[in-house]
């Protein structure tokens, strides 16, 4: 078991633009949108969605491939 809460987050930049959702699916609500060169703070990162925090501070998901390894 993971405590993500707890983890120290992962800094990844935004390689394509995509959607930041409120959950792992693409028909959850949109929260906003990242943009290529955007920060994001990975927390966890399985099945092809990465969670942690927007440039904004807000958390959400967004796909995996949209983040530059």
């Amino acid at each position: 078991m993971v405590a993500s809460h707890y983890a120290e987050p992962l800094t990844r930049k935004i390689l394509s633009a995509a959607p930041f959702l409120s959950a792992p699916d693409d028909g959850a609500e949109a929260l906003g949108a990242l943009n290529p060169g955007d920060i994001f703070q990975i927390l966890d990162n399985s099945r092809g969605w990465a969670w942690g925090y927007g440039p904004d501070g807000r958390v959400g998901y967004v796909r995996s491939a949209a983040l530059k390894p």
